[in-house]
C-alpha cells in the first residue's frame, strides 16, 4: 500500500494520559501509524481500548500528552484552539453515530450547512449539496426532513454532509451504531465506493470486526496500543504485544 502513496495522516509515539483521581490512565500508550491518501482505514477495539481517543487525536479534537500528529504536513499538536477549529473546518469531514442532523432542515439544507462557514453563496451551497445527495443515491429525498427518512437514509445524508466540504480526510465514529445489520452493510458499501470514486481518505472507528473488514486496512487497538494491522487481502502485520 505504501509504495508511491502519499501519507495523509501520521501519528508518532502518541500518548494520552488522563488523571482519574490519584491514578493515571493511559488511553493511548505509544501509537505509531501512517494512513495514505485514498485509503479506507478502520480502527477497531472494544470499549475502553483507546479507539475513540485515537480518533479525537487524529481529528484535532484532543491534544496528545506526548507525541506528534501530522496531517497533510501540518503538526496538530502545536496548534492553538482557534487554529484547530479552522483546520477541522477546512480539512476534515465528520460522520457521527447519531447522524446529528437538524430536524427543522431538509436533507439538502442539512448537507449545505457546513458550507455556510465558507462564505459561499446560497445558490452555490445548494448546488453542491444536490450533487452530494445524488452521489449517495438520495436524489428523491432532497426535500425530506430527518423524521421523514429511515435511519439508513439519514446516515446517507450524514455521509453527503461530510463530503460537501471536499475534505482531505473523513472521520467516522461508529457510523452505523444506530442501524440494523443490513442497513449497516449498505452504508459501509456506500462509504467504500465513495472512497474509491472520489479518492477520499476515510478513517473509521468501530467495535465491530465485521464492519471493520470493509476497510482497506484494519488497525486493532488494545489498551491504547496497536497490536495488529490487517490488510484486506488477509495478510497480517503483527506488532509486539
Amino acid at each position: 500500500m505504501a509504495q508511491g502513496k502519499e501519507a495523509v495522516i501520521q501519528a508518532k509515539n502518541l500518548y494520552k494520559i488522563y488523571r482519574v483521581g490519584e491514578s493515571r490512565v493511559r488511553a493511548l500508550n505509544g501509537v505509531d501509524l501512517t494512513i495514505y491518501k485514498g485509503e479506507f482505514c478502520s480502527i477497531v477495539g472494544t470499549s475502553g481500548s483507546g479507539k475513540s481517543t485515537m480518533l479525537n487525536m487524529l481529528a484535532g479534537l484532543e491534544k496528545p500528552t506526548k507525541g506528534q500528529v501530522i496531517i497533510g504536513g501540518e503538526h496538530l499538536e502545536g496548534m492553538n484552539e482557534a487554529q484547530l477549529v479552522r483546520f477541522r473546518r477546512e480539512h476534515v469531514g465528520f460522520i457521527f453515530q447519531s447522524f446529528n442532523l437538524l430536524g427543522t432542515l431538509n436533507a439538502r439544507e442539512n448537507v449545505a450547512l457546513p458550507l455556510t462557514f465558507r462564505g459561499m453563496s446560497k445558490k452555490e451551497r445548494l448546488k453542491r449539496a444536490d450533487a452530494m445527495l445524488d452521489l449517495v443515491s438520495l436524489s428523491k429525498h432532497k426535500k425530506h426532513r430527518p423524521n421523514e427518512m429511515s435511519g439508513g437514509q439519514q446516515q446517507r445524508v450524514g455521509v453527503a454532509r461530510a463530503l460537501v466540504v471536499d475534505p482531505e480526510i473523513i472521520f467516522a465514529d461508529e457510523p452505523t451504531g444506530n442501524l440494523d445489520s443490513n442497513t449497516s452493510a449498505e452504508v459501509m458499501g456506500l462509504m467504500k465506493k465513495i472512497v474509491r470514486e472520489q479518492n477520499q481518505t476515510l478513517v473509521m472507528v468501530t467495535h465491530d470486526n465485521h464492519l471493520a473488514s470493509f476497510a482497506d486496512r484494519i488497525f486493532h487497538i488494545i489498551d491504547g496500543k496497536i497490536v495488529k494491522i490487517e490488510d484486506n487481502t488477509g495478510k497480517r502485520e503483527d506488532k509486539d504485544l
